[in-house]
């Protein structure tokens, strides 16, 4: 009886797989990660000294938007064992068995060569070719490489959710100057007290799948302490723009109080003696504003940009 039922139940799930539809091919872009990049990407845009036409402008975000969402498919298309294992992962189109590996796959590359080539044609194959290392960093370098083999996966691979903006930036410039790259710095120094924030509260989904996330690893302790000292970089880093007079004081006053507040919360993390973290926890708090954050901050330097030009 066993077998009969495990054979019923295998032959349905086969027969899932393969009808996905457009939604889960939308949910295999990762949307919600989606909108961060969409956004830092815009702000680089709109930050950069020159103007672009704004249907070049639009196309160049929608490359952009392209490119994290194939990201995001060859993403799940490698770790479809990880996300079937995790709680968080396993009603997602592959491991839910709504839609095949392959499909993911040729979805995926189908749409990183879509984006990269629009983005060049669009703007310039400077932009082009910083689309096309974001993907490759994330999809090949991250995903494939560091997320299964070190417990800095996320800090060296934050690169990749770093480089956005300077997309954008250099969409409308065509090069790359000091600006963009401390837009960069500000995003890759976010990412590990963002994240791991996170991974605090999921680190028993980690564990289950095998993964070395730095709270699996060297323990919600030395990951609090961590999350508390890139929050002082962080800080430091968001700051630069304005004290290096690269900025007004629209952008200055917002990074000095935001960041304030940033070192406030992650400084009660970092200190923290509570074992397991807590839904009403400091490290949730720091989460819901690590997000609030970069969305505010990034917000200050376009509405300084446009307000004091």
């Amino acid at each position: 009886m066993t077998s009969i039922s495990t054979s019923s139940e295998d032959g349905l799930q086969n027969a899932n797989i393969g009808t996905a539809s457009a939604a889960d091919l939308f949910a295999l872009t990762k949307p919600r990660v989606m909108t961060l990049v969409i956004f830092t990407a815009l702000c680089g845009l709109l930050a950069a000294p020159m103007s672009i036409h704004p249907i070049l402008g639009f196309t160049a975000i929608l490359a952009i938007s392209l490119g994290a969402g194939a990201s995001a498919a060859l993403n799940q298309w490698y770790e479809s064992d990880i996300d079937g294992v995790m709680k968080r992962t396993r009603n997602r189109p592959l491991p839910a068995g709504r839609m095949d590996r392959e499909t993911a796959l040729h979805f995926g590359v189908g749409l990183s060569f879509f984006s990269v080539i629009l983005m060049g044609i669009a703007t310039n194959w400077l932009s082009a070719a910083l689309l096309a290392f974001s993907i490759f960093f994330y999809a090949v370098v991250y995903t494939i490489w560091l997320k299964r083999s070190t417990p800095q996966n996320i800090v060296i691979g934050g690169a990749a959710g770093a480089i956005p903006p300077v997309i954008g930036w250099a969409a409308v410039t065509g090069d790359v100057t000091l600006m963009p790259i401390l837009l960069f710095a500000i995003i890759f120094f976010w990412t590990p007290p963002h994240f791991w924030a996170l991974a605090l509260f999921v680190n028993s989904d980690y564990s289950k799948a095998g993964v070395p996330m730095m709270p699996v690893v060297a323990g919600r302790q030395s990951t609090r302490r961590q999350i508390f000292g890139y929050s002082i970089i962080l800080a430091a880093t968001a700051i630069a723009p304005f004290a290096l007079g690269m900025t007004g004081i629209i952008y200055g006053l917002s990074a000095i109080i935001l960041s304030g507040i940033f070192c406030l919360l992650s400084a009660r993390v970092g200190f923290s003696k509570t074992e397991e973290p807590s839904e009403m926890g400091a490290e949730k708090r720091l989460f819901g504003f690590s997000i609030f954050y970069l969305f505010a901050l990034f917000g200050a330097l376009v509405a300084d940009r446009v307000i004091l030009a």
